[in-house]
């Protein structure tokens, strides 16, 4: 089970996610709060404004503005990398934050390292869900390895 990391300590994760191979109905979802594929999003848009834990999974080649109006709304967006030398993902969260005004939680998931917690953090990401075989004192150290920024951001997250 991964661990997660919001905002400098280790949470349970009360988010299920479902795969891209989801299509069944809304009402065949499991109970609770559900990260649902953008695929899904577009194709049951309706019925998931009516679900009041629905979040929103985005992989790093997807196009937010497909559901702008719908992104200030959610309470948990997440962004799988599919690779940790795919920087896309990056730009995804700062669009999402910046362009979108959204204030709420920003989950990383998929393949990114240790080392680019800091960065991630940067970009608006307050949670992280950790690889098994992640320590958590490396993920802490690594997500505050410097104290001072050059570079602005467009908004302190």
């Amino acid at each position: 089970m991964p661990k997660l990391l919001n905002k400098g300590a280790l949470v349970e994760d009360t988010w299920q996610r479902l795969g891209e191979e989801f299509s069944d109905d809304i009402g065949d979802a499991p109970d609770g709060k559900v990260l649902f594929p953008l695929a899904y999003w577009l194709e049951h848009r309706e019925g998931l404004l009516n679900h009041p834990n629905s979040g929103l999974w985005l992989n790093s080649d997807d196009e937010p503005e497909l559901l702008s109006e719908i992104i200030p709304k959610l309470s948990c967006i997440a962004v799988n990398f599919s690779a940790f030398t795919d920087g896309r993902g990056f730009s995804l969260a700062r669009l999402v934050r910046e362009r979108y005004d959204y204030q709420g939680e920003l989950r990383a998931i998929g393949s990114f390292l240790t080392d680019q917690l800091y960065y991630l953090k940067r970009c608006g990401f307050d949670t992280f869900e950790l690889a098994d075989n992640v320590e958590l004192d490396t993920a802490l150290k690594c997500s505050d390895s410097f104290s001072v920024q050059y570079q602005a951001t467009g908004s302190s997250f």
